[in-house]
């Protein structure tokens, strides 16, 4: 099934999809094994960053076989990209889904840059992801001011012909400084008056109550990465306190089963529960 049927499927049911990011092999498996354990769809993520590390071929064959392991259904998704020849390559390679970023321009250029993105993809039948408003990086904050405004929305989705949009809504990539507050009314505002998929980013650290309440609202894709990555690290620096042991077959193991755990929760939150 392509990734756009099953992002209609889920919306139709008031769920969303889980999209998480992946950095190496132990966390890929510990994300499909989560999916596996619930039999749920998942869409597996990568950055720039992360090809780069892996390699753009190893990632795609990483996702592609540790997803045929568990026997669960994937689509692999080109996260947060403002490079065209890296967005060319992995619509090339047979990525599922792709992310032009350039929500740190102005609406036109936005739009322009995001225009021709959408043209490149059409030929691949692929889902393309687009960023409108301010959702704060890493160690900035959020700014209310700089939200998605409803209207800007529909004119963006309208000329660019973008099939899932990524919206600031109170969220941020990264840790918070106190507990998320999401504005859900202008999720759903938005939602109703456009016909895209809408993407939550920055879903690590959101309380689930929200989370649900934003899915409920319109959300068709959560985003996680941050929690991953921490969580990863300090399973591992934990274990490693404990142990002299030198063999990683040995040590990585726990921090996958960690992250396993953590996964399964989020897909529940927004892919099972109603």
């Amino acid at each position: 099934m392509k990734l756009l049927e099953k992002f209609k499927e889920v919306q139709n049911q008031k769920k969303a999809l889980m999209a998480a990011n992946f950095y190496n092999l132990e966390t890929c498996k510990g994300i499909a094994q989560a999916a596996g354990i619930l039999e749920c769809p998942i869409i597996l993520q990568l950055t720039a960053g992360s090809i780069e590390y892996m390699g753009l071929k190893t990632a795609l064959a990483i996702a592609r076989t540790v997803s045929e392991e568990e026997n669960i259904q994937t689509w692999v998704h080109l996260d947060h990209c403002n490079d065209i020849k890296l967005i060319k390559s992995c619509l090339d390679e047979g990525f599922d889904s792709i992310m032009i970023d350039a929500s740190d321009k102005n609406i036109e250029e936005n739009i322009s840059v995001t225009s021709q993105v959408v043209k490149i993809a059409e030929p691949y039948s692929v889902n393309v992801e687009a960023e409108l408003g301010y959702v704060p990086k890493p160690n900035r904050e959020i700014d209310k001011n700089r939200f998605t405004e409803p209207l800007e929305a529909k004119r963006f989705v309208d000329e660019t012909g973008v099939t899932s949009l990524a919206i600031a809504v109170g969220s941020k990539h990264g840790f918070y400084n106190g507990e998320p507050k999401l504005d859900i009314q202008r999720i759903a505002e938005i939602k109703k008056i456009t016909d895209v998929f809408l993407v939550l980013h920055g879903a690590s650290g959101i309380p689930s109550e929200i989370l649900s309440e934003a899915v409920k609202n319109g959300i068709t894709k959560v985003n996680v990465a941050t929690d991953t990555k921490d969580l990863f690290m300090k399973s591992l620096k934990e274990i490693l306190q404990k142990t002299d042991d030198i063999d990683l077959r040995n040590v990585f193991p726990f921090a996958t089963n960690q992250v396993q755990k953590m996964i399964k929760n989020k897909i529940e939150i927004v892919s099972m529960a109603n």
